[in-house]
């Protein structure tokens, strides 16, 4: 009897020390410094009043503001920049006290198209646009950061990387930029970038072109098979998540385009299932065409494939500090999820 008293004393306390064991890992992930932050993805920075409500709400301090594009230029034959963001409510930045992060998007078209010679050129040319941006709009804003967006491959790093480093040069104190899934999981072909941060982008991994994908914007299994070595990933990661939504549309199973928003009550579309729906007849919504027999795949940032995805990736990183970026800033968007979602989402 004595015997079995000890062996069950053992026994619990093996199982205490499990329980410790385990909360201190649970706490390795959950005592997490978050900073929550949103991508900002219009050509005017004018938030709504509501979009402000909700940057106070959620006690968001950080913004990466898209300053402007840079595309290949068919008639010059040179890189361009375009959409230009106009900044009117540069003093709700100063009063809220709010960290911009200029935020540049470049194709990777630009970057192929892009002579081995010019890199520094238009390395310089992005840092004195960024440098006119802020004096002339945010004369009073000391940037720390600017990001830097790009869908490289193979084929093109060894420009883009050159780019990078030349622009990190211009004196920036820290360059980010963008990691695709892709390019964690091929890291050994598409290299890692000399920057100081990455930002791994949570969503956009399927082919939306593909008429057989039931979500090019988000799926959490889909993701999974980009990330199982996300862990030893050599450069310290924050995290995208989407908000957005939009519709896919196919005329005889190809690729038409995307639709932002739609009556899906109108009597000239058909529901197919949950996600896909078809035109019955030809008609035109908001100025567009369509044809009988045309089909439109509904893509959204479901808020539970969101935590999965969330809960997911924040189990393969190691940092003590994460910044959380939600894309994007919008006030259509925002409206679908409620504070309690947003605010989870982050945590």
């Amino acid at each position: 009897m004595k015997l079995l008293y000890l062996h069950c004393k053992s026994l619990f306390a093996a199982m205490v020390l499990l329980g410790i064991c385990c909360l201190g890992c649970h706490q390795k992930n959950t005592h997490r410094n978050i900073e929550k932050s949103f991508y900002y993805w219009k050509a005017i920075f004018n938030p709504t009043a509501f979009e402000k409500k909700e940057l106070d709400s959620l006690a968001v301090k950080t913004i990466y503001l898209k300053f402007f594009d840079v595309d290949w230029d068919n008639e010059k034959l040179q890189p361009a920049p375009k959409a230009t963001v106009n900044i009117i409510d540069s003093s709700f930045i100063s009063s809220k006290k709010i960290n911009i992060i200029p935020t540049v998007f470049i194709t990777n078209e630009c970057i192929q198209k892009l002579q081995a010679g010019e890199v520094n050129s238009l390395a310089n040319k992005i840092s004195s646009l960024i440098k006119s941006i802020c004096q002339i709009s945010l004369p009073n804003k000391a940037v720390e950061e600017v990001q830097i967006d790009c869908d490289w491959t193979k084929a093109t790093k060894e420009k883009y990387f050159r780019l990078l480093d030349s622009i990190k040069k211009s004196g920036i104190p820290t360059l980010s930029t963008t990691i695709r899934l892709h390019q964690v999981k091929f890291l050994a072909q598409t290299g890692v970038p000399p920057v100081d941060r990455g930002l791994l982008m949570c969503y956009n991994m399927g082919n939306l072109k593909s008429s057989s994908i039931k979500n090019s914007i988000l799926d959490a299994d889909e993701l999974k098979k980009y990330t199982g070595k996300l862990s030893a990933y050599p450069l310290p990661l924050d995290i995208g998540l989407p908000l957005f939504d939009w519709y896919v549309l196919f005329r005889n199973n190809q690729f038409q385009g995307l639709i932002k928003t739609m009556d899906m009550l109108n009597p000239a579309i058909s529901k197919i299932n949950e996600v896909q729906f078809i035109f019955i007849k030809d008609t035109i919504i908001s100025d567009v065409h369509f044809k009988k027999g045309d089909v439109l795949r509904q893509e959204k940032s479901d808020y539970k494939e969101i935590i999965k995805t969330a809960e997911f990736v924040s189990d393969k990183l190691n940092n003590t500090t994460l910044r959380v970026a939600l894309f994007h800033l919008d006030s259509i968007t925002l409206k679908k999820y409620s504070f309690h979602e947003l605010e989870n989402i982050y945590n």
